[in-house]
Formats: C-alpha cells, structure tokens, sequence
C-alpha cells in the first residue's frame, strides 16, 4: 500500500492521526513560544475562527466534493461499502490541501502569525473530525454526545443514494442547509413528491 491509496494498514492509519495531533501540538507550541506576546489575543481569535470554520469546511468536501464529484465520490462510495475498512484521505494529500488552501491565502492575506493561527484551528477541526469520524465506526458510544454522532452518521450511511446528514463532528450545516433529513421530505417529516 502507498503514500496514495485510499485503504490503509493500521500502522499508517494511527500514524495519520498521530501525525495530525503531533502538529497541532507543535504548531501551538510554536504559537505560544515564538509570537509577540502582543498578538496573543489576535492569535487566539483567529486560531478561533480556523477552528470555528472546520465544519462548514467538513461540510461543503463531504457533501459537494465526496458525494458530487468524481473520483472523489467513486472512492467515497468505497467507503459507504465498507464503512469499517481503514479508508481515507492519504496523509500527503490532506497535508498539501491544507498547506495551499489554508495557510498560504492566509500567508499571503495576512502575516505569519495569522497563517499559522489559522492553520492551527483548521488542523485541530480536522483532527477532531478524524478521530470523531473513527470513532462512529469502531468505539462504541460510551456517552451521549458520541452515541449521538454514531446515530447521525448512521443515518447518513443508510441514505446512500439520498444522502443527507453530512456533517460528523456537528450536524450544525445539515440543520442549516436542511440536509438533516432524507432527501424529498420536508421539515414536518411529510413526504414531498
């Protein structure tokens, strides 16, 4: 198995998610250690907002990109046929994403601090979603919170072709968007034809 393949050993699928905690740890550190102190406010609002936008970012890659565009939706759909199997975004190509759409508009957009402020809240949502995504399908749900994004992503495993219920770590834009119930009803549960 390569660095591109969308089905993993468990060697490399821990590694993702260590890798991913190992840099949200450093790039924190770095933050706290190396930033005017002067920024930290700054710092802190904006690794806020990179942290605040990792849902709709969730949102948008697993509704329009995983289920709309191909290959991405083939190989998603590899997923919804195995959902236990260890399948997901290679490391190289998550890390390049988040590199040349997130910190460098926001290097260029902004200075250093504000680039990696945001990255870093982008990097701890993607994280939080890994292991929360994990999690729906091989923990079981020890506490409320976690049983309820199992039942959700559930619901978004057994609408295969409708879909619906994109979001995992917050059904947040599914609310918005009305994707929290199945494709063709509407929000009083009644069927639209």
């Amino acid at each position: 198995m390569g660095a591109f393949t969308l089905e993993h050993s468990r060697t490399a699928y821990g590694a993702d998610i260590a890798l991913y905690g190992s840099a949200v740890l450093a790039l924190a550190a770095f933050l706290l250690l190396a930033s005017p102190h002067s920024q930290w406010l700054e710092t802190a609002a904006v690794t806020a907002a990179g942290l605040a936008s990792w849902s709709m970012i969730e949102y948008v890659l697993h509704r329009f990109i995983l289920h709309g565009l191909q290959p991405f939706k083939r190989w998603h759909a590899e997923h919804h046929h195995r959902p236990t199997a260890l399948i997901f975004t290679p490391t190289i190509l998550s890390a390049t994403l988040i590199a040349a759409l997130v910190f460098l508009p926001a290097l260029m957009l902004g200075n250093v601090w504000r680039a990696c402020a945001l990255t870093l809240g982008v990097l701890m949502g993607y994280l939080a979603y890994t292991v929360t995504h994990h999690a729906t399908h091989h923990w079981r749900a020890g506490n409320g919170w976690l049983r309820k994004r199992k039942q959700w992503h559930a619901l978004h495993h057994h609408q295969v072709e409708r879909a619906g219920y994109y979001g995992v770590t917050s059904g947040f834009w599914d609310r918005v968007f009305g994707s929290d119930r199945p494709a063709g009803t509407s929000t009083d549960g009644s069927t639209n034809r």
